[in-house]
């Protein structure tokens, strides 16, 4: 279906590449003004001359952030505030947390927090609690990019900080696990704004594409191989940001633009709710 996002503010963070990038083509395409973030000036500069190349009138701007940085993400949500006002918004009307590391060796980043959880979930936390000022007024929508691995690991909150040992795959899939139940719980507190996980399935994206070893290594491969093009999570994406009435009955965990039912583990009141309160002492916010 085709939609029309006239007027509508997006933002997609890890937009130079794979489903982001994907991502801010769908939404330029239907007429929003998009705010990509990337951690690569250059890759910035790249996707960004790419977008109003191929999509004329694209109105699209990037920025740049280490996500992994807590103090990075708050200076980039004030500086999304800026770029807005500047572009004439008053609000913010989706956001898509999509960022995503793989880390085959453990990396413990400046908050002391371990880089697979710290991006693919703090960031997407810390970043939506800065945002809500905007995302409220609009009744936003947030999506934030899960994966089907959330159904293949339990989630031990005392081992995510600085997991020992350290398993790439499994720090990966807990982070995953992550994304969904901060969906659930997201959605359970109403907050005023309505939240998506997006499972894209298997992608031929970039992700884990070097480093890696043994059997990890062979996931990553196989995903590559057998995974579809970005484009088609993409339009799920679509779909999310542009129908106007959906159907949440049965949940907020989406593939293909249909609901998917997740793993039972992510719609754990009581595990969502703790990592709600770690979320928030590891980043120092009250929600």
């Amino acid at each position: 279906m085709e939609y029309d996002l006239q007027g509508k503010a997006v933002v997609v963070t890890g937009a130079t590449s794979g489903i982001g990038l994907a991502v801010a083509v769908k939404m330029l395409q239907a007429g929003a003004y998009v705010i990509g973030v990337g951690r690569s000036l250059a890759r910035n500069d790249r996707a960004k001359e790419s977008l109003r190349e191929t999509i004329p009138g694209a109105k699209v701007e990037y920025l740049l952030a280490e996500l992994s940085n807590q103090t990075e993400v708050r200076r980039l949500a004030g500086e999304i505030k800026e770029t807005l006002t500047k572009a004439g918004y008053t609000q913010l009307d989706i956001l898509v947390n999509n960022a995503g590391v793989y880390m085959s060796q453990k990396v413990i980043t400046d908050d002391g927090v371990e880089m697979t959880f710290a991006v693919n979930h703090l960031a997407g936390f810390l970043l939506t609690h800065e945002l809500m000022d905007w995302l409220t007024p609009a009744r936003g929508r947030v999506m934030t990019t899960g994966s089907y691995s959330h159904r293949t690991t339990p989630l031990c909150l005392s081992r995510v900080v600085n997991p020992w040992p350290h398993i790439g795959l499994v720090a990966y899939k807990r982070s995953k696990l992550s994304n969904v139940l901060f969906t659930y719980e997201l959605n359970r507190r109403d907050l005023g704004i309505t939240a998506y996980a997006v499972d894209p399935g298997l992608v031929n994206t970039g992700i884990a594409a070097k480093g890696g070893r043994g059997l990890e290594k062979f996931v990553w491969q196989y995903r590559r191989e057998q995974g579809t093009t970005a484009e088609v999570p993409a339009r799920t994406y679509l779909y999310l940001a542009g129908e106007p009435e959906i159907d949440v009955s049965q949940g907020y965990y989406f593939k293909d633009s249909a609901f998917l039912q997740p793993s039972r583990q992510s719609e754990n009141e009581r595990l969502a709710r703790q990592l709600w309160d770690l979320s928030c002492r590891l980043t120092g916010v009250t929600w």
